[in-house]
């Protein structure tokens, strides 16, 4: 049997595997322990040990538990609900002003947590209840608030780039500043089109009430002073490492304990808080430590057999593609499979294939790995939302309000899917927008 045939079952038996609706780690590292055995037999016992000490020894992974940690103590806590009060006072005076501090709000919620889940699940108890409550357009903020959701695997500290960077071999710091100007831009983009949609139809984004106009600059300071602690931990966490005084796992560890004594300096830092963030950050952190041993599983047994210089001729030399049109298919692909999958499954599927063969690639981009580990992060947020298995419309089916249907919330999330391949294409068209952060950083 040919080494292309032998990679063809390994896809094939993976997507069967993925039918049955079993762990995904589960479902990767079956496939590499049959493949495995049946190629090299007792021998390849030692391949899972050898993945398991590449993942030990790979130190930024310890990063993961402590942005997680952070995210879920400011979520339990209360804090991120008084930073959408704080929003809700100081846009209220612009066209859509809460549907805007809803993506702000989104922005910050990204940058303390790393993960989409955290945004979708703020946004959809504090925002949207509020929303709705003042006549704002149900389709309009069910969309805004799944779109600003995504945000969350791009702007740093993004958990799925931390993924991405063990499977690719790339520092998950360059990553993470390579994230920051594509992740801004987004977001300033919906923006836009949020406000020229309620430019254009008022009655989408009705205006505060008098009384909420007027209310004195004094209370206004004081909302001001209770949302902004979100935001200067962010500060101070990502301050102190780019000016060179922590490092990455430093980082991560004043961005923990700076939640907890946020905490507990507003006086909720309890037993039951403490005991539930723990458990949820274990269970997070376990899912993906099992998702990355599977990964480099599969990745050792596809290397082996030469899968990746198999497929590499196909595309470039037999069928004579240029190195854009190559990437042009990976989107496309990546697409059409977040239609049916969320990002860490696309990224365990396809890593064995696409990262080596895009390292391959002579597109003329500095830090190329860099840059199409920002692409995949982005496209994988169209995975989170496309209809008709988008992990984060099911999931707002669940937190919404029972007045948001689900035919509301697919008919919501288009916009916001065109306005991401909008952004795509602007990076494709122009790497630096991604690459020139972390190389600047770098000199």
């Amino acid at each position: 049997m040919s080494y292309e045939t032998i990679a063809l079952l390994m896809f094939a038996g993976m997507l069967v595997l993925m039918l049955t609706g079993q762990r995904v780690f589960a479902m990767i590292g079956a496939v590499a322990a049959a493949s495995a055995l049946s190629l090299y037999g007792n021998a390849s016992a030692e391949l899972p040990f050898n993945a398991a000490f590449k993942l030990f020894q790979w130190h930024p992974l310890l990063t993961l538990p402590l942005f997680i940690f952070m995210g879920h103590m400011m979520a339990k806590s209360g804090i991120a609900e008084e930073l959408y009060q704080m929003m809700h006072v100081w846009f209220g005076r612009l066209p859509g002003g809460l549907a805007l501090g809803t993506i702000f709000l989104m922005v910050i919620i990204s940058a303390i947590n790393g993960l989409s889940v955290a945004g979708l699940a703020i946004g959809s108890a504090i925002a949207l209840p509020e929303m709705l409550r003042r006549g704002y357009d149900k389709i309009l903020i069910t969309g805004v608030v799944q779109g600003g959701s995504t945000l969350g695997i791009l702007i740093p500290p993004s958990v799925v780039m931390v993924l991405y960077a063990v499977i690719a071999r790339q520092p998950v710091s360059d990553l993470w500043l390579a994230g920051v100007i594509p992740g801004l831009l987004m977001a300033v983009i919906f923006a836009i089109y949020v406000v020229i949609r309620c430019k254009l139809n008022p009655k989408l984004a009705p205006k505060l009430s008098e009384a909420e106009l007027a209310m004195p600059f004094a209370e206004k300071l004081k909302l001001l002073r209770a949302g902004i602690i979100p935001v200067l931990i962010f500060a101070l966490m990502i301050g102190l490492f780019i000016l060179g005084y922590t490092s990455l796992l430093e980082s991560a560890a004043v961005g923990a304990t700076a939640a907890a004594l946020a905490a507990a300096w507003k006086g909720r830092l309890t037993f039951a808080l403490l005991d539930e963030t723990a458990r949820e950050t274990m269970s997070v952190t376990a899912m993906f430590m099992w998702i990355i041993l599977g990964a480099l599983a599969f990745s050792s047994v596809f290397d082996g057999i030469g899968a990746v210089r198999a497929i590499e001729n196909v595309f470039i030399h037999n069928w004579e593609l240029s190195p854009w049109m190559v990437i042009v298919l990976m989107q496309a692909s990546f697409i059409i499979m977040g239609m049916f999958l969320d990002d860490t499954a696309m990224l365990v599927i396809v890593a064995p294939l696409y990262v080596p063969l895009a390292a391959e690639l002579d597109l003329g981009i500095e830090m190329q790995m860099i840059w199409f580990g920002i692409l995949y992060t982005m496209t994988c947020q169209i995975a989170y939302i496309t209809p008709p298995f988008g992990y984060n419309l099911f999931l707002m089916r669940g937190l919404a309000p029972k007045e948001i249907s689900l035919v509301d919330i697919y008919r919501s999330i288009w916009p916001f899917v065109i306005m991401i391949i909008i952004t795509i294409a602007l990076l494709m068209a122009f790497p630096e927008i991604a690459t020139w952060l972390p190389a600047y950083m770098r000199g």
